[in-house]
């Protein structure tokens, strides 16, 4: 989906949350042929493997890591050359840009990924940056508001990609209707208008632009802390690359993740570089984004907290496969195991410190 004002940094943000659900599935079989990778083995120990990676935005503070590894260094101590290849509405689709070898690496999410499996499409998430998904409800302070449970039949303005997505697990598990739904067009002025409504958002974003627009601090649930649980900011690549370089594939999940636990420590090396490329950015913004990351535990949490950033497991690919059968967003003959590999992750935190 197009933003309707590019130029603008608070619609750009706001308007990248369609983009980003369902902007990868590339549906239909007809894959661009004779795709080469940019990243075969160096014949000399002098030289760096060529990689790039695609982000699912313009360059924000949720991308931080990614950028830390090149500010730092880290992606040339791992014997890496990264380019970051940023996403936005003009770019085409994460899936097509992997498999017609644009990038060797992508930006991914988990129910997008057993969906590409549902479609054929031989890509595989090899880490999970983020244990929670960003996404949350926003309502008007209410003393009547004290849980997700209480948005019940109240009107909600949400994307076309909630129905593919979040919107069936809340009508599951909390009894929201259809006719609460009201067309989200990336704009906060209808939530803002109308007090007993709420709104769709990135925790680390749509919470902030409604502060600085209405003046006031919203309500926000975040749905990773109520049923809703994809991994999010995943690391996708093609299946090829997997099975003839994965020394390639783990050391740039190694030097990623490291570059995520720097980022946390010390974002300005990494920060620099977002502003660099993505003038717009606030320090204020950024700044937003990382607290809101660290109070939530989007990064580390769960099993990222023993394993490591970036930890996955068979049994959190199972819930999330169950969910979207018993939601009629998959149907129950999908492989979903083929959607990821446990290889290269899961190493322990002692692993990833430098």
């Amino acid at each position: 989906m197009k933003p309707s004002s590019p130029s603008s940094t608070a619609v750009n943000r706001l308007s990248r949350r369609n983009f980003i659900q369902y902007g990868s599935i590339w549906i239909g079989s007809n894959f661009i042929a004779g795709c080469t990778n940019s990243n075969q083995p160096s014949t000399s120990n002098s030289r760096l493997d060529k990689v790039t990676f695609g982000t699912n935005w313009i360059a924000q503070a949720e991308h931080g890591g990614f950028y830390q590894a090149i500010a730092t260094g880290i992606y040339k101590d791992y014997g890496l050359d990264v380019t970051i290849k940023m996403g936005g509405p003009q770019v085409p689709s994460g899936t097509q840009l992997l498999m017609g070898g644009a990038v060797d690496f992508f930006m991914g999410y988990g129910i997008d990924a057993v969906n590409a499996i549902a479609q054929g499409i031989p890509k595989i998430t090899v880490a999970a940056i983020f244990q929670k998904d960003p996404w949350c409800l926003i309502a008007h302070p209410n003393p009547a508001i004290k849980t997700l449970a209480d948005l019940k039949g109240k009107p909600i303005y949400v994307s076309a990609s909630a129905n593919i997505t979040y919107w069936p697990v809340l009508k599951a598990k909390y009894g929201f209707t259809d006719d609460q739904k009201r067309p989200y067009n990336f704009n906060p002025a209808p939530f803002l208008t109308d007090k007993n409504s709420a709104q769709q958002g990135y925790i680390t974003s749509e919470p902030f632009a409604i502060e600085k627009q209405g003046g006031f601090q919203p309500v926000v649930f975040l749905l990773a802390d109520y049923g809703y649980q994809p991994y999010a900011t995943t690391i996708e690549t093609k299946k090829e690359l997997v099975e003839k370089n994965p020394d390639l594939v783990q050391r740039f999940v190694d030097a990623s993740i490291k570059g995520w636990y720097s980022y946390l420590k010390n974002p300005q090396p990494g920060n620099q570089l977002i502003k660099k490329e993505n003038p717009e950015m606030t320090d204020e913004q950024i700044d937003y984004g990382i607290q809101k990351l660290k109070q939530y535990g989007i990064i580390l949490s769960d099993a990222a907290e023993k394993q490591g950033i970036g930890a996955m497991s068979d049994a959190r690919w199972k819930s999330l496969f169950d969910s979207m059968v018993d939601t009629k967003i998959s149907k129950s003959n999908v492989n979903y195991k083929e959607a990821y590999t446990l290889q290269f992750v899961n190493k322990g935190v002692g692993y990833y410190k430098k």
